[in-house]
């Protein structure tokens, strides 16, 4: 599918961008003013000139074609990808006003976009992520993970000792603790090569003191944990996926295993969290030919941001490969046979009951799974209290919002589109509520991203 044909929406545009401060510079470039010589082709490239504070006018290129999501090229000194010319030169572009005509590129252009494809296609043809031989000697390779394994039953065994103390001592032993008991336990669990572990014990620390029940919940995270650690203790004992979704969950890495599957994959949803080390990007993907879900990780050093890039709503003609682990919804993006391009698809649907049964299954298979990925059918977003939910347009059920979604913008972009119809949403939907991340109104019309 040529991308000429199919031009992406502003929303596509600004998901690219690294952070606000890109998208308002941005779009106040989204003129014809500060350009000129501007173009698009059918083989999915944009340029054009952007005149800045220098006397020669940026270089700016976008390949929109490439494997991974869009690329970039630009003359400025910007240290952002996309830069905020090139966020202003797509922006111009999905306008569609006529004011980035079709054509043929400039030498310069067609020197970058051939090049770079030229070295992308050098890089993927040596198979899907995940599949390349590692260097080293084998045994070596064993003695380590056997090592590192005898690092994580240490820690998991100080954890379970620490659980105990503190629950011989009394939950209001941690509140008075504060939150430096957590992080030096998590200490030791990094130290125990268990991030994983380390990453749940953080939570923890966030617990104590938090509302009228905290108590409560803190035993029910602390017995999770529990449950983790014998897990991992006698992961011998366990079927093949529980204790690979065991190993994943404590923080060993793992490879994509499962066989390339190839489908249309709709962009459902794309948002990031960080913390002060990492940017972690996650891509829902969904099957139009599978009816199956799957679940991208990018992930970028603190302060940058992940290179994958997938604007919800556009569609990719893709292989992708499971990781292991009992649900294996995450996957690994392999090859693909077209560039991603904008579609109408629309996932299936479940009612808000369907939903809440779904989580429930998927728990018996991984305790520790925090939400499950779910597009739900013909759901009104109504007030509750000072909370909100989703209710049913059919039936008397309805799922609660999670209670961070009240304080976001798209909780109003959500009610704006439904203007009190029936709308089709996805999210995720877990033990504290359900988060939307992308909505479609009651008939025809895009995907509009809520995070």
């Amino acid at each position: 599918m040529t991308q000429q044909g199919v031009r992406w929406t502003a929303d596509q545009v600004l998901a690219l961008a690294p952070d606000a401060a890109s998208r308002k510079a941005g779009g106040r470039l989204a003129t014809a003013g500060p350009w000129s010589e501007v173009g698009s082709s059918d083989e999915g490239t944009v340029w054009g000139l952007c005149q800045g504070s220098g006397g020669k006018p940026y270089q700016t290129v976008v390949d929109i074609a490439d494997v991974s999501g869009p690329a970039y090229k630009c003359g400025c000194p910007s240290h952002k990808f996309p830069c905020k010319h090139a966020l202003g030169l797509l922006l111009l572009w999905a306008g569609g006003d006529g004011a980035v005509p079709a054509g043929e590129p400039p030498h310069w252009v067609e020197q970058w976009v051939s090049g770079r494809r030229a070295r992308v296609k050098e890089g993927t043809t040596a198979g899907p992520p995940g599949s390349a031989a590692r260097s080293g000697d084998p045994a070596a390779a064993l003695r380590r993970a056997a090592q590192r394994a005898e690092r994580v039953t240490a820690g998991a065994t100080e954890l379970e000792q620490r659980l105990s103390d503190l629950l011989r001592g009394g939950l209001a032993e941690a509140e008075q603790a504060g939150y430096a008991l957590w992080e030096e336990t998590a200490a030791r669990m990094v130290d125990a090569q268990a991030p994983g572990l380390a990453s749940r014990v953080r939570e923890l620390g966030s617990i104590a003191s938090s509302g009228p029940d905290w108590p409560v919940r803190l035993l029910e995270e602390c017995a999770l944990l529990h449950l983790l650690d014998q897990g991992w203790l006698r992961r011998e004992r366990l079927p093949d996926e529980l204790a690979a979704t065991v190993r994943t969950r404590v923080g060993l890495p793992s490879t994509a295993d499962g066989p390339p599957v190839r489908d249309h994959w709709l962009v459902l949803a794309q948002y990031d969290t960080a913390d002060a080390r990492l940017t972690t990007r996650r891509v829902w993907l969904y099957g139009t030919e599978t009816d199956r879900t799957a679940l991208l990780l990018s992930y970028g050093a603190a302060g940058r941001a992940p290179e994958l890039t997938l604007p919800v709503g556009l569609c990719l003609d893709a292989e992708l490969s499971a990781y292991p682990g009992d649900g294996r919804q995450r996957a690994a993006l392999g090859k693909q046979f077209a560039p991603p391009a904008p579609a109408e698809i629309r996932p299936r649907g479940v009612t808000t009951s369907q939903a809440v049964a779904r989580y429930g299954r998927a728990l018996r298979a991984d305790p520790w799974l925090e939400s499950v990925p779910v597009t739900l059918e013909g759901v009104v977003p109504v007030p509750d209290g000072d909370a909100w939910q989703l209710a049913d347009a059919v039936g008397d059920t309805a799922l609660p919002l999670t209670p961070a979604v009240g304080n976001r913008p798209g909780l109003w972009r959500l009610v704006a589109l439904s203007g009190g119809a029936p709308v089709k949403v996805f999210g995720e939907c877990g033990h504290r509520g359900f988060t939307p991340l992308t909505a479609w109104p009651d008939g025809p019309g895009r995907a509009v991203s809520l995070h």
